[in-house]
Parts: C-alpha cells; structure tokens; sequence
C-alpha cells in the first residue's frame, strides 16, 4: 500500500453510543433491487512483445441482483491476466482472491539498475508541470543521482509559462540544461514524459509526435491520450514506443512519500505500467526503471486502455467525486437531525479521512465492522444495505460514460471552454469549499488535537464501506486486474488522498490533482450527493429491511484476502500531510 494518514496521528476508537448513533438516523435498509447484467468480455490493448494480456476464462457473467453480489465466483468475470517480460528487474507471482497476477517490487536498493532499465537513453524529458511533473521530476533526478547515472532529465514547459520559476525553485535550470522549451525538451529526449493535462494533449498530441525522435519512446501517465485517439479512429505513431506508468496517487504524495522514505527502503506510491506499443524491445524495462525511480512499493501490469478506464472512473467515484458527494449528504442529515454542526462535520469527513481510513489501510473493511459494538453494527448494516445500490447506479452510469468515451470529450470540451472563445466568456473551475459545511470543518480543525482520527461514526462507515465495495464490484464486472481494483479503489483513496481532505478540507485534496480528476470531481460528486439524499436515506426513513444476502456478501466477499496480500505489500512509513504543506500545488500553499 501506499500510505494512510499522517505519521504523527494514533487511532481513538471512540465509538458513539447507541442511542447517539441511532438518534440521527436509525432506520436504514435498502430494498432488493434487480440490476440489469453488467458482466462483459474486456478487451485489451493488442499483445506486444514484452506485455501481454489475454482472458482468462469466459464466464457468462450474471444479473447483479441483491442476492448475487460478489458471493460466488459464478457471478465474477475473471479478470484480465497480463504476463510480461524484464531482463533487469525481478518479476514476482502473487495470488489475490484466487487470481494469479505479476509485479516487480520497489525500493531503493533497485536504483543501482536503473542505468541498465534505461540504456540508450540520454536525456528524459518531463514535459510539464501541474500534479505530476513536479514530483516525477524530482524523484527521477534524485534517484538517478543515487544510481550514479549521467542521464539528463530535463523539464519543458511552454514560453512564458510561470511554472519556470516553480522548476527554477527545486533545481532546474536553463544554465545547467534541465530546464527549456517544450517543444525542444521533446526533440531532444529518447524519454518523454508528458505529463501536460489530458485537455492539452487531446489539442496537441499531432505538434507533440511530429517533434518526437524516431525510436524514442513516449511515456504516459494516464492512458487518457489513447481513449482519445481510440474516439476519432487514430492511434500512436509506429516509430516509437508507447509506455505509461501510473502513480496510484496525486502527484504530491508521489513526492511526499518518496522524501519521507529516504530514511527506509521502498517507501512511495503504487503505479501501475502498460507497455502499448514496443518498437526495439526496451519499453518494458524502461516503464519499470521509470516506476522504481519514482519509489514505486511494487508496480503491477496492465494495458493503456484499462488504465484510463478505471483512472477516470476511479477518481470520479470513490477516489475523490463520490466521498465529496457522500459527505455533503450525510453532513445535512446529520445537522437537520439535530447533530450540531461540529459534531456531524466529525461524524462525516473527520469519520472517514481519519479513523475509517487508517483502519482499512491497515487491517481491512472487516475491522471496521469488526470494532463496532453491537448497537453500531446494526447501524452499519442499515447504512451498508441501503447505500449499495444508489452508489452502484452511479458507478456504473460512470463506468460506461468513460468507456463509450463521453466522459474523455467531456474534459477536452471543458478545457476549451477555460478560455474566451465564440464571444462567450470564459469558465474556469470554480471553488468547491466555500459552504457553511466546509468553513465548519475549518473550524474543527483549529481545535483537533494533534493525531486525533476523530470518532468512527457506524453510519458513516456503513455509507462509505458500500460505496467502496460498490466500486470494487463495478470494476471486478468489467475485468479488470485485482491489483487495479484494489489500488483503484482502496489504496489510493485511504493511503494518498483522503489524507489531504484530513489535513484541510475537500479542495486541498481534489485540488491538488489533475485537471482531469477536479473536472471529474466537480461533475460526479453532486450525482452521489443525490442518489444518496433521495435513495438511500428515504429507505432508513421508511423502515425498509436489511438486505441480509447482501450483508452476508460482503462478509464473504473473496476481496479481503487479496487486499490482505496488498497490504502485506504496504511501506512502514504512512504519509504526514500538514496544514503547511509546501509540497502541494503553489495556489493552494497556506501561504497564499
């Protein structure tokens, strides 16, 4: 795993009472819905020399009724298996929920190959500066250094850009020539990684391959350029190589983690890698020397096409749009059920980045329900069975908005529209964090004491325990890989951001992502808010049953297990987020 809340904060397992816990809500309990098949053949991205992906089994998949819910494997698509080959970096088998599945583990000790991961390569170009390129930029010169290597890693960005005076600040330089233009970045890389935002690759992506070097290799940290392309018919030049490594977590914890764990070995983010298109034979190896310099605790296959499929969704859901949603809904529920404001702010956000998050990270869903009292189990079993469904229906709208490419035009139309065009103004993003709800949390943070994790609220944990089992079961119908759900919708969320929403609110963590994930965010998070407010909390007001299979589901759910081996996967250092942070984006630095 990647890493839970700050490194300074214990857990306080201050469980409310019974009548406390009831008295907000009692009631909950979701009525059986029938849910149309969702099970489907996942394609992946054509086998190419070092990565390869093939199906592993056919089942027919199943109607997601209440009673045929992750219970049996009959009812699972088996995911996709990805084998792939490196001749510099060991390759370890793990099995998780029954599936075999391959990674390369990180850690420090690893550096010294890095010269042999990227032999031919001279010069890597990190294109960009916003969530990622700061952090890739920095890990990769700091752990080439380590490694002894005099491969230049040099940052482009576009004249006149501000974000000059950003890299000029940590170390880059025009003088020393890791710091220049980017169109020149590019032609003079054999390693480019552009980490520009999706919208600006969509608008530039034909300028961008006409300065590449042929043989050169591309590097990608989401696979929203190939989704892309896929819409208009086109694919990626065949004179070079395609790779993508994808950190499971916004570029600042990337970075933060990577600090942090100078002191140990293998401290940092997952990532996950895909190998797209391999023209000499390299790309595997170089994706895995970029993964291990980043700090990467151990990076997992996939292809391009999954990547971006779960990454957009992942982050519209449970990653960062649908725990906003969740928490505007339960905050007005608690308030309008008398819960003062301090109170139901602790019972929400407070519940679920602090106490929630820390307990999943390390122990797992079930010791969250396991450290309920009697009265609070019965409370998470109303919340649980009667969040599932509302959250599913969003997820899965969701899922297929990103796959059938609606959500992918929808960022690229967002984009244009940051700037004045056809005599209509311009809209940029706006702030998401200036409710009442919001400047109470504010409010509750100046008087928290330092570590505190805030109480575990049974409700709460009920709503955001069926939201990520709803995610898990989205993902798992769609075939993707374990170590892609879990990191998807597990790690990510408890290890790298929900930390961020601990330190200083909503903003402060979707803010601090790309502009993909913020636009995602803004649109999904009032959609969950919804689905939760006229759903689920009509259901606890009408009394309606648990639903017991999907309660027993969950208990059996073979998912546990494989995030017990992920777990086991997990750096000793967790991340420390302060209000003070200086290694988040500049506009959201305390400071200003």
């Amino acid at each position: 795993m990647a890493a839970a809340a700050t490194s300074s904060i214990a857990p306080s397992l201050s469980c409310p009472s019974a009548s406390s816990s009831s008295k907000a809500l009692r009631s909950s309990k979701a009525s059986t819905f029938a849910f149309p098949n969702i099970g489907f053949t996942s394609s992946a991205s054509k086998s190419l020399r070092s990565l390869t992906a093939a199906v592993a089994g056919n089942g027919a998949g199943s109607s997601l009724s209440a009673r045929m819910v992750a219970s049996s494997s009959s009812t699972v698509r088996a995911p996709i298996s990805l084998d792939f080959e490196t001749s510099v970096f060991k390759k370890e088998k793990v099995s998780l929920a029954g599936h075999e599945e391959y990674i390369v583990r990180g850690g420090r000790d690893l550096f010294k190959h890095l010269p042999d991961a990227f032999k031919g390569i001279k010069q890597i170009g990190v294109i960009g500066w916003g969530s990622q390129g700061p952090a890739q930029a920095q890990n990769l010169r700091d752990s080439l250094v380590e490694a002894k290597s005099d491969i230049v890693v040099k940052i482009g960005l576009r004249k006149g850009s501000k974000s000059f005076e950003e890299a000029r600040a940590v170390g880059f330089t025009e003088e020393s020539g890791t710091l220049g233009d980017i169109w020149e970045t590019i032609s003079g890389s054999d390693l480019v990684l552009l980490l520009i935002s999706d919208a600006a690759q969509a608008d530039n992506y034909e300028k961008i391959f006409s300065h590449m070097k042929p043989n050169s290799i591309l590097g990608l940290s989401h696979g929203f350029l190939l989704g892309h392309l896929q819409s208009m018919g086109l694919d990626f030049p065949k004179n070079i190589s395609v790779v993508a490594v994808c950190p499971k977590g916004m570029g600042p914890s990337v970075r933060r983690l990577y600090v942090q764990g100078k002191e140990i070995n293998g401290a940092g983010i997952n990532a996950s890698f895909a190998v797209h298109q391999d023209v000499d034979g390299r790309a595997a190896d170089v994706a895995l020397g970029w993964s291990v310099a980043l700090g990467s605790p151990f990076t997992f296959a996939t292809t391009l096409e999954q990547e971006y499929k779960s990454d957009i969704f992942g982050e519209r859901g449970i990653l960062l749009g649908a725990v906003h949603g969740i928490v505007e809904s339960l905050f007005r529920r608690y308030t309008e059920n008398g819960m003062s404001e301090d109170l139901a702010y602790k019972n929400t956000v407070e519940c679920i980045t602090g106490n929630i998050s820390r307990t999943i990270s390390t122990q797992g869903m079930l010791a969250v329900y396991k450290s309920l009292s009697e009265e609070g189990k019965k409370d998470f079993e109303t919340a649980y069975s009667a969040s599932f469904y509302p959250c599913m229906e969003i997820l899965y709208e969701c899922y297929e908005d990103v796959a059938a490419g609606s959500e992918i035009r929808s960022v690229v139309l967002a984009g244009r529209r940051f700037y004045d065009k056809e005599g209509l103004p311009a809209f940029p993003m706006g702030k998401i964090d200036q409710t009442r709800m919001w400047k109470v949390g504010e409010r509750v943070r100046k008087s928290r004491p330092a570590g505190d994790l805030g109480p575990l609220y049974p409700f709460t944990a009920g709503v955001y325990v069926a939201l990520m089992m709803a995610q898990i079961e989205i993902l798992r119908k769609k075939g993707h890989s374990y170590s892609e759900i879990i990191n998807e919708s597990v790690i990510e969320s408890v290890d790298s951001l929900n930390p961020f929403m601990h330190a200083r609110g909503v903003s402060f963590m979707v803010d601090n992502c790309s502009t993909t994930a913020r636009l995602g965010s803004r649109k999904w998070a009032p959609r969950f808010d919804y689905n939760l407010t006229q759903q689920a909390l009509v259901a606890v007001d009408n009394g309606a049953p648990i639903n017991k299979d999907l309660i027993s589901n969950f208990f059996a759910d073979p998912v546990h297990g494989a995030i017990e081996v992920c777990a086991q996967l997990r750096p000793t250092v967790d991340i420390s987020v302060p209000e003070d942070a200086d290694f988040v984006r500049p506009e959201l630095r305390q400071s200003n």
